[in-house]
């Protein structure tokens, strides 16, 4: 509940206009580095290690609406949605730090064949430092819909 605490106050701070923080460049790498194992541990289907990815407290808000709240939950919820087949690839666009201990890293996540045929997403990831080191805090998976008309 504190690191999502202060999760909710980093992101707070921000929208008032704080500045971004230069990170070093080990940070970036090492949130970068996160999401290349959460993509390597789920297409191996390995429940331990997409766990050892994530907070206690970690969510995710899927593209169909899901929300799949606490670790145990999404992990159940990674692994089931990888029994669609396909081809997934996640690759990150942007990692931008919030601050010294939080960052938002926002991602391409494609889809190709199985049951999807194929799918071109979003994803975002906050990414928090813990005594453990970085952790996935939260993903935001978002299909992009048409323009309006």
């Amino acid at each position: 509940m504190l690191i999502r605490g202060s999760l909710l106050a980093v992101l707070f701070v921000t929208l008032l206009g704080a500045p971004q923080v230069k990170p070093a460049g080990a940070d970036e790498a090492a949130v970068r580095d996160l999401v290349k194992q959460y993509a390597g541990a789920r297409e191996k289907g390995d429940p331990a290690a997409v766990a050892a990815l994530f907070t206690e407290d970690a969510d995710q808000l899927v593209s169909s609406g899901e929300w799949r709240r606490g670790r145990d939950v999404l992990v159940k919820g990674v692994l089931s949605s990888t029994q669609q087949g396909g081809k997934r690839t996640t690759t990150v666009e942007t990692v931008r730090f919030l601050t010294a201990d939080a960052a938002i890293v926002d991602a391409r996540y494609e889809i190709v064949g199985g049951a999807y045929v194929e799918r071109r997403m979003w994803s975002s990831f906050v990414m928090a430092r813990t005594k453990d080191g970085w952790r996935i805090a939260a993903i935001r998976n978002m299909l992009p819909a048409p323009p309006a008309k």
